[in-house]
Parts: C-alpha cells; sequence; structure tokens
C-alpha cells in the first residue's frame, strides 16, 4: 500500500494521510445534509438524494485515490447544483430530469476533452500569476465561508453587505475558543491541530446543549429507485436546452481547473514550471464522477475546495482521498452520527486554511499591472461574487485584454485566448437565462 501511494516520494505516512483524510471529511461531511437540501427545491426527493450524494461522494474519490493518487476528495458542487435547482428547474421551468441530462452531457465532453488531452493543454496554459490567484482567492473564500459558517461574521440589512455577527452568542465564543484552539496547536506543531479543534469544538457544543444529539446513530441508506438513471436525454439535446449545457459545462469546467491548481499548489505538487504533473489523471477523476453522479440521481460533481483542510494536515497522496471515501462510506449507515459536527465546529478549520493558501501573493508582480490587476480581479471577485468561476472567469478575460490593449497581445498563448472565449461565452449565455 505505502508503494502504491508512493509514500516514500511525497515523505508521508499512514498515520498523517488518515488524519487528513479525517479532517478533510469533518470539513466537508456537511454535504450529506445540504446537498439533497438544496435539490430538494427541484423536486428532487430528499431521502434518495442523500444516498446519491454519498455514493457520489465515494465513487469520485475512490477514482481520485486510486487511479489519480491524489489527496482530494470529490463530492457534488453545492454551487452548480444550486443553478440546478433554482435556476434551470424554478425560473426557466425544465424537470429535474432534463437538468441532470445537461451534467451527463457536461460530463461526457470533460470525459472527451481529458482523454484528448484538451484540458490539461488549456490548464497548462495559465500562466502562473493567475494560478497563484486562484490559491489566494480560494484560500480567501473558503476563509469567508467559515467565518459566515461561525457566525464571526453576518449577513448585514442594511448599508454595509456583512457585519460582525453576535460574538455573544454561545455558539460564536464557542468557535472563537476553537480557533484559538487550533492557532495554538499549529504554532506548537501538534499533528492533527484541525482535527482536535473540529472534534473538541463539537464535543463541547453537544455537552454545553448547543448542538443536540442526534435521534439515532445507525440508519439504513434510503433506497435510490425514485431518481436513479432517471436522465432526460431527448429533452437535454433539444435546442432551446443548448444554452443550459453550456453554463453547466462552463462552470463545472472552470471550477474544477481552478481548485486542482490551487489545491495542488498548496500542497507542493507543481513542478517547476507551476503544472501538475499527470494533470490529466485528476481530471479524468472528475470527468468519470461527474458522467457516473447524474446516473445515481446528483448532479455536478468535482474536486472540493475543503480538501486543502486535509492538506493543511500534511495530505499529500490518494490514500488521504481513500479515507475520506472510506468515512463517506460509513456514513451511509452512520449519517445522523457524522452531521452532528456543528457549522461553528467545522467553520474553524475554513477560517485557518486561508493564512496558508494566501501565500502565492507574494509571488505576484506588483510592478506589473498586466499580471497583477487579472490576478487582483480573480481573487477578489472569487469572494465577493461568493463564486470560484465568476472570479476565474474576470480574471482570464481581464488577462487577453489588458495584454492586448497595452500591445503585449504575444505574451498571450493560444490555451489562453480558448480560455478567456470560453469564460466570455459564460457571461453572453447566463443573461440569457
Amino acid at each position: 500500500m505505502k508503494d502504491f501511494f508512493q509514500f516514500d516520494r511525497y515523505k508521508t505516512s499512514y498515520r498523517q494521510e488518515t488524519l487528513a483524510g479525517f479532517t478533510t471529511f469533518l470539513t466537508m461531511a456537511y454535504i450529506i445534509i445540504v446537498n439533497p437540501a438544496i435539490l430538494e427545491n427541484a423536486g428532487i426527493p430528499r431521502a434518495p438524494q442523500v444516498t446519491a450524494t454519498i455514493l457520489a461522494a465515494v465513487i469520485g474519490t475512490l477514482i481520485m485515490a486510486f487511479w489519480a493518487n491524489r489527496p482530494f476528495a470529490i463530492a457534488p458542487y453545492m454551487s452548480e447544483n444550486a443553478f440546478i435547482a433554482f435556476v434551470v428547474v424554478k425560473v426557466m421551468g425544465y424537470s429535474w430530469q432534463t437538468a441532470l441530462a445537461a451534467v451527463f452531457i457536461a460530463g461526457c465532453l470533460f470525459t472527451l476533452l481529458t482523454l484528448f488531452k484538451i484540458r490539461s493543454w488549456l490548464a497548462e496554459s495559465i500562466p502562473m500569476s493567475l494560478k497563484g490567484s486562484f490559491a489566494v482567492g480560494i484560500g480567501l473564500f473558503l476563509t469567508f465561508i467559515g467565518l459566515n459558517e461561525t457566525g464571526i461574521v453576518a449577513l448585514g440589512v442594511a448599508g454595509a453587505p456583512v457585519k460582525l455577527g453576535n460574538i455573544g452568542s454561545p455558539s460564536v465564543l464557542l468557535a472563537l475558543a476553537g480557533l484559538l484552539l487550533v492557532v495554538v496547536l499549529l504554532a506548537r506543531r501538534v499533528h492533527g491541530a484541525m482535527l482536535i479543534g473540529i472534534l473538541m469544538t463539537t464535543v463541547a457544543s453537544v455537552l454545553l446543549g448547543i448542538t443536540p444529539m442526534p435521534r439515532e446513530i445507525v440508519s439504513l441508506p434510503p433506497p435510490l429507485d425514485p431518481i436513479m438513471l432517471k436522465l432526460d436525454l431527448a429533452g437535454a439535446l433539444s435546442l432551446q436546452f443548448f444554452p443550459v449545457v453550456m453554463v453547466v459545462f462552463i462552470m463545472a469546467f472552470l471550477d474544477t481547473i481552478g481548485t486542482l491548481i490551487g489545491l495542488s499548489m498548496r500542497a507542493d505538487l507543481l513542478d517547476e514550471e507551476g503544472n501538475l504533473p499527470e494533470i490529466e489523471r485528476p481530471m479524468m477523476a472528475d470527468a468519470m464522477a461527474t458522467v457516473i453522479a447524474p446516473l445515481l440521481g446528483t448532479p455536478t460533481t468535482g474536486a472540493y475546495i475543503e480538501s486543502a483542510a486535509g492538506i493543511e494536515e500534511g495530505g499529500r497522496t490518494g490514500f488521504t482521498a481513500l479515507v475520506v471515501a472510506l468515512l463517506f462510506l460509513l456514513s451511509l449507515f452512520l449519517a445522523p452520527l457524522f452531521t452532528i459536527v456543528p457549522a461553528h465546529a467545522y467553520g474553524i478549520a475554513l477560517i485557518v486554511i486561508g493564512s496558508s493558501l494566501i501565500r502565492p501573493v507574494a509571488q505576484l508582480d506588483f510592478d506589473d499591472m498586466t499580471e497583477l490587476v487579472p490576478a487582483f480581479l480573480t481573487i477578489v471577485l472569487m469572494i465577493f461574487t461568493y463564486n470560484i468561476g465568476v472570479g476565474m472567469t474576470a480574471g482570464m478575460i481581464a488577462y487577453v485584454l489588458v495584454k492586448l490593449l497595452t500591445g503585449r497581445g504575444r505574451e498571450v498563448n493560444a490555451g489562453m485566448w480558448v480560455l478567456a472565449l470560453l469564460s466570455a461565452s459564460l457571461f453572453i449565455f447566463l443573461p440569457r437565462m
């Protein structure tokens, strides 16, 4: 097993990878509850959707572990799935069966593009300034999510869009205590610091009566029959549905590139040219998961940014992903227990991760506006639009335009032109929807 996952090459161990897997799982276990709740708005039954969500995460993450040997977990994307539920189904009036078919088509396109190495060519075409901005933007995006989840920051009602949360509430005070604990443990170089912080905060939350104990610990997974293999391919292949397929494809395509590059940069998996070796493998894992998920009955899946929590704990190989997959598999029967981890517990890990992911900002060339401004737009729009894809597309478009208008168009390679055009098409299709 150690040879298969190349522990010596990545200077890791069973203990380190297992801690990383547990940490990643605990920071993303919320998806077991949240994803079905979102998709219920599209008319997809919640109970079987829980099973579909878990199985999609298990299968996708196992492929990532054994085929790609990367510490990235795969699960349903909330942002894309919210787009499916609230825009495609509720606003545009299409059925969820047709929407699932759109995801299936996008997955098939991903697979073909990966096989022909087009996706890897495009990923390697991205300049280092933008690659660094992906990592920084994802880090601050995770921090913002963590601040919201813990209640330290709250949405404003008038004036400022966000404000300081209710610092006096028990859950926020507990989150602050847990955050301090994690920081102290990290400063003292204690292995498993974030996992310890999450578990200690959860236990304290239960003992203080903030988080209720589940009514049951073990439960049988609901059957998939109502949603499995219910795709409406004929409807998805219609001409009027084409913009939906394109938006789903572009959003997932760009999200995956940004996430893989950002996470790989933090895990020190990039080579001297800033590329992820054998990037086709994690991309193929992502593509295959996106094909399988809609067949199970859940929409778009992909590499999860919460994988950064496990990477911060030292996860470097597919063994981390294997641990995550096994925990998701266990959650088929222990979902009530795993979902007891409250937002103010896993949120502290997301806050801490941001501090490590912003390191590439020091590599930006602050004297070259053609490199700085696109990277800056990528970072701030990821955070302030609450959408990784929007930040990436804006940064890519800005990069090409600024280079072109300053007489430096020759610095833009063919792949970046393709990515910029692909990004621009997203803003063309979205207004029509």
